[in-house]
């Protein structure tokens, strides 16, 4: 189980709920290399130089600079830094309650589980319901790790989860970028093979079909070697590159190949699907006779 990295409160109103946070996503497993040198196999680190006199500077010589102009900088010490960061206060500050709907997902970062201190298991699950009922979240101030952070307090299953936020100005205005406005026109039969397509190709979302294959093949390799074994050679071929002239029958290859493809499917992909429309039908059901 991972550790908390964080204990302190969720805080809204007068109400004060103790927590601990615990990371929502998995340690990088990703594949780190070292330079080594060739001949040897002998580590290669890192040194402090100058750029101006090429000397290796020590620890004690070295300072933070801002560069305002280029080559131009000021300088800040770590007192003043210490002194201007945000004060810990191991809350999450909840400001407002909004509709999910209005969060423009843009924004949000990494997710994090707040679980819950024994003294306050029931104040935890009226918040998560709460929410859950009202489909809103909560938006909040935290301090983690001598940053001020904006996030949102919202239910997943049975959890709290906090999620890191961007602020609105770290985002890159996309009128920024030249792109097609949205009012651009299209052939009314290019649209349609786009629709049909897009249905055929129309799938219920399974997270773990998905799988980093490029650290998976590379792993192999590496471990292959690693026994002084000849790694087994990939077997991916590079896309086909094609000049589009005529979109639509590009999309029309494109909607044969993915009907041929879904003729192909494992049956438990498609049971999978059938069962969640049921369970999806059942539920309108439901809720058709409590009306």
């Amino acid at each position: 189980m991972p550790r908390a990295i964080w204990n302190g409160s969720i805080s809204f109103g007068l109400v004060t709920i103790p927590v601990k946070l615990v990371t929502a996503v998995k340690e990088s497993e990703g594949i780190h290399f070292h330079f080594l040198h060739k001949k040897d196999k002998g580590r290669i680190k890192n040194t402090r130089t100058c750029e101006v006199d090429g000397k290796e500077v020590p620890w004690d010589q070295v300072v933070r600079g801002y560069e305002y102009e280029k080559g131009e900088y000021v300088l800040v010490t770590d007192e003043e830094l210490k002194k201007m960061r945000p004060e810990a206060t191991q809350t999450v500050e909840i400001r407002e309650f909004v509709d999910l709907e209005q969060v423009d997902p843009m924004l949000f970062d990494k997710p994090y589980y707040l679980k819950p201190e024994k003294q306050g298991r029931h104040a935890y699950a009226l918040l998560r319901e709460a929410l859950r009922k009202s489909g809103k979240v909560g938006i909040a101030e935290v301090v983690l790790r001598s940053r001020e952070y904006l996030a949102a307090v919202k239910p997943s299953g049975d959890a709290l989860v906090l999620e890191l936020m961007h602020f609105e100005d770290e985002i890159v205005d996309p009128s920024t970028l030249d792109l097609p406005a949205a009012s651009a026109k299209t052939k009314e039969g290019e649209m349609k093979a786009a629709m049909m397509l897009i249905d055929a190709m129309a799938k219920s979302f399974i997270p773990g079909e998905f799988h980093d294959t490029y650290r998976e093949e590379l792993k192999k390799l590496l471990d292959a070697r690693a026994r002084g074994e000849a790694p087994a050679k990939a077997s991916t071929r590079p896309p086909q590159r094609t000049n589009v002239v005529d979109l639509v029958s590009v999309l029309e290859r494109s909607l044969a190949a993915s009907k041929k493809s879904a003729a192909k499917e494992p049956k438990p992909r498609a049971a999978a699907d059938a069962a969640r429309g049921h369970t999806r039908s059942s539920a309108r059901s439901r809720r058709t006779s409590s009306r």
